[in-house]
C-alpha cells in the first residue's frame, strides 16, 4: 500500500460522498450482506493477520492475538448481523393528548461518511469493530490504520479492497501529516481510538467543521481490592489484565489500591501469579508480546528509573531483552503519587502498588485524578462496592475481574472526560453513527388547529386549560 496525500483525502471523501448521495442508504439485507462478506474475508486472511501483527511487534503470541484480536472482532461483527434488523425498525413516540390524530416515530439515519482513525496496540479489532459497525449503521467509511504497524495496515486493506469498493470503504495510509489532514476533513463523524493527547488535537480539528466526535481514550484504570479480600480471587486475573499484550491496552489495570494490611500478600501472590502465566520466562517467550518500538521501551524503562530513584522498590519478574523490546514484568512498592509512573497512563507490564487505610481514602485518591476509561473491584461486601461505584466516576467497570466488560456486545464501550467523548459496540455503536429523525406525521384535526388565528374565546379556553 502506498501512503496517500491530503488531496487524496478529499479525492476520496468527494467519490464517497456522491455515491452515498446517489445510492441512498443500505437496507437491512444489504448491511447484513457487507458483514458477512467483511467476516469471511477476516477469516480467510486469519495467518496473514497474526502474522503481520508478529512482524509489527517483533515478539507476539500468535494464540493471543487470534485470542484478543479476531475473536471479539468476530463475536462483535456477529452480533451486529443478528440484532440490526431490530435496531433499525422505526421506534414509535408518544403524542401528547392535544395530538393524538397524529403519529410520531423515530427513525435511525446514517449520518453518511464515517472517519476511523485506529491505533496500534489492537491494529486489527480497533479499526475493523469501528469500520464494522460503520456498515451495520448504513454508512460508508474511510479507515485510517496506524502508521506505526504497517504490516498490519496492509493486510487491513486487502481486507476491505476484497471486500468493498473503494466509494463504500477506502483505507488509507501515512504518516503524522496525513492523520492530521485526515482529522480536518469534513466526514460526517469521526470514531478515533488512541491517547489522549492526540484526541485533543482530533477533536479540536473535528470542530472546525462541526463533525461530531467519538474518542476512545485511555487514562489510568485503577484496580481496588477490598481489606482482606482473597488474593487468590484476584492476582490471576489482575496477571492477565496486566499482561495481556504487555500492558499495552487502553484498559489494562494501570495501578493497584491495596488495604496497607494486604500490601505484602498481594506483592508475593502476584509474583506467583505472573511466573504461573509464563513459566519459562518473558525474554523469547512465543506466548509474551513485545513493547511495540524503542521509543516506548524506553520510555517504561525511564518510569521504572524515576521511580526507584524516588525511594520506590522495584520488583523484576523476569529478564528483559533490550534489543528486541521485551519488558518482563515489574512490581513497584512504596510508590508516591508524585512519581512519573503516576503522572502519565503507563502502557506497559509495569504495576504500581499504593495503599489506603479506608475506602474513603481510596475514593478521594480516584477522584482526584483524571476519570478513567476503567475501573476494576475486587470483593464481595456490596455495601463497600456500590459506594465505590455511586462515588466514582468512570467509563465502564468490571467486578471481580479485569477486561472483560470489553467484550460483552451489549455493553456500551467509552470514556468519560479524559477518558473518551461518547461510545460504541452494540445498540451504542449503532445510535452513536446514526441519525435520531424524528417523523411527526399530523392527523386530520387536532387542538393545534384551534390555536391559530383568528383567535377568540376558544382559543383562550383551549391555551388556559393547557397552561393549567
Amino acid at each position: 500500500m502506498s501512503d496517500v496525500t491530503p488531496a487524496d483525502l478529499h479525492r476520496i471523501l468527494d467519490r464517497q460522498r456522491v455515491a452515498f448521495l446517489r445510492d441512498g442508504p443500505p437496507d437491512l439485507k444489504q448491511r447484513r450482506t457487507d458483514l458477512r462478506r467483511l467476516k469471511a474475508e477476516i477469516l480467510k486472511r486469519r495467518g496473514d493477520i497474526v502474522h503481520a501483527l508478529k512482524m509489527d511487534f517483533g515478539q507476539r503470541s500468535e494464540r493471543e492475538s487470534a485470542i484478543v484480536e479476531l475473536i471479539p472482532l468476530v463475536q462483535s461483527i456477529n452480533y451486529m448481523i443478528t440484532h440490526l434488523g431490530r435496531w433499525m425498525k422505526p421506534e414509535r413516540r408518544h403524542v401528547s393528548a392535544y395530538f393524538q390524530c397524529g403519529r410520531a416515530w423515530v427513525v435511525r439515519q446514517p449520518v453518511g461518511i464515517v472517519g476511523i482513525i485506529a491505533p496500534w496496540n489492537y491494529p486489527v479489532s480497533l479499526a475493523l469493530v469501528p469500520l464494522a459497525t460503520a456498515i451495520a449503521a448504513g454508512n460508508r467509511a474511510m479507515l485510517k490504520p496506524s502508521e506505526f504497524t504497517p504490516a498490519t495496515s496492509k493486510v487491513i486493506g486487502e481486507i476491505v479492497r476484497a471486500a468493498f469498493p473503494p466509494e463504500q470503504i477506502s483505507v488509507v495510509t501515512g504518516n503524522g501529516e496525513v492523520g492530521a489532514a485526515f482529522s480536518s476533513l469534513p466526514v460526517d463523524h469521526i470514531l478515533f481510538t488512541g491517547s489522549t493527547a492526540v484526541g485533543k488535537k482530533v477533536a479540536e480539528a473535528a470542530a472546525r467543521n462541526l463533525t461530531p466526535v467519538t474518542l476512545e481514550l485511555g487514562g489510568k484504570s485503577p484496580v481496588v481490592i477490598e481489606p482482606g479480600f482473597s488474593m487468590g480471587r484476584v492476582v490471576d486475573r489482575v496477571a492477565f489484565g496486566k499482561l495481556t499484550n504487555a500492558g499495552q491496552t487502553c484498559i489494562a489495570p494501570d495501578y493497584m489500591l491495596v488495604h496497607e494490611d494486604d500490601r505484602d500478600a498481594f506483592a508475593t501472590a502476584y509474583q506467583k501469579a505472573v511466573k504461573k502465566l509464563h513459566p519459562g520466562g518473558y525474554a523469547g517467550s512465543p506466548d509474551y508480546t513485545a513493547i511495540l518500538n524503542q521509543h516506548h521501551y524506553e520510555r517504561l524503562s525511564g518510569l521504572i528509573r524515576d521511580a526507584e530513584e524516588h525511594g520506590a522498590k522495584i520488583i523484576r519478574m523476569g529478564s528483559d531483552s533490550a534489543a528486541s523490546h521485551v519488558l518482563a514484568p515489574v512490581l513497584i512498592l512504596n510508590v508516591k503519587p508524585e512519581m512519573a509512573v503516576m503522572q502519565e497512563e503507563i502502557f506497559g507490564p509495569v504495576l504500581p502498588v499504593l495503599t489506603y487505610r479506608n475506602l474513603d481514602e481510596a475514593i478521594a485518591f480516584i477522584n482526584t485524578r483524571p476519570r478513567p476509561l476503567a475501573l476494576y473491584y475486587f470483593g464481595d461486601n456490596r455495601i463497600e462496592r456500590d459506594r465505590l461505584l455511586k462515588r466514582t466516576v468512570s467509563g465502564n467497570v468490571t467486578i471481580n475481574g479485569t477486561l472483560m466488560h470489553y467484550v460483552q456486545d451489549d455493553l456500551p464501550f467509552g470514556g468519560v472526560g479524559d477518558s473518551g467523548i461518547g461510545a460504541y459496540h452494540g445498540k451504542e455503536g449503532f445510535i452513536a453513527l446514526t441519525h435520531a429523525r424524528g417523523v411527526y406525521r399530523q392527523g386530520r384535526f387536532n387542538a393545534a388547529m384551534l390555536l391559530q388565528p383568528p383567535f377568540g374565546k376558544l382559543t383562550d379556553a383551549i391555551t388556559n386549560m393547557i397552561l393549567r
